[in-house]
């Protein structure tokens, strides 16, 4: 159903400005990994470091073994990592939406997606709620605003700016 649909540059200028550009170590040439706030080894727009085995790396014990592992080091791979890895993210919702999608609501589900992992409650609710019910708005701007129980800003900003996009606000 939405087999043509990939996410547009608005859709990625959205999730770049929300993950701007990592560098952990200003005193280093080029960039870095740093830790988000939820503790795991960053690169590039929010591009998870992991392990051979694919868990990602967590937490202040790993610094050595995010910056050895990390393969971003200018902007422009970056944006090629990030495209890569919103394939995956593009491929889940895809899989997990049976309705119709506008470009606007796919680059924000995408969005959503990216920064989260993706939300079956939030997939069911693109599935089943009308557009104009506002229990997918309430749901979209107060889920997925927090890092370990904190309430994050820039989380609730995300959140907020996804739900514009999803419904077409400006």
């Amino acid at each position: 159903m939405n087999e043509n649909l990939k996410i547009s540059e608005a859709g990625i200028a959205l999730i770049k400005e929300f993950e701007s550009l990592h560098d952990g170590d200003l005193t280093m040439i080029g960039l870095q990994p740093k830790m988000c706030p939820a503790g795991v080894w960053t690169e590039g727009y929010g591009h998870a470091i992991t392990d051979k085995i694919g868990r990602q790396l967590k937490g202040p014990q790993n610094k050595e073994m995010a910056y050895r592992m990390s393969v971003v080091k200018d902007e422009q791979t970056a944006v090629l990592v990030l495209k890569k890895d919103l394939l995956r993210y593009e491929a889940t919702v895809r899989q997990n939406i049976r309705v119709a999608l506008q470009q606007n609501e796919w680059d924000a589900l995408v969005s959503h997606t990216y920064n989260t992992g993706g939300s079956k409650v939030l997939f069911n609710l693109v599935n089943a709620v009308p557009r104009n019910d506002d229990t997918l708005r309430v749901w979209w701007t107060t889920k997925y605003t927090t890092a370990n129980g904190i309430v994050l800003p820039g989380l609730v900003r995300r959140r907020k700016a996804e739900a514009d996009l999803f419904f077409n606000c400006k």
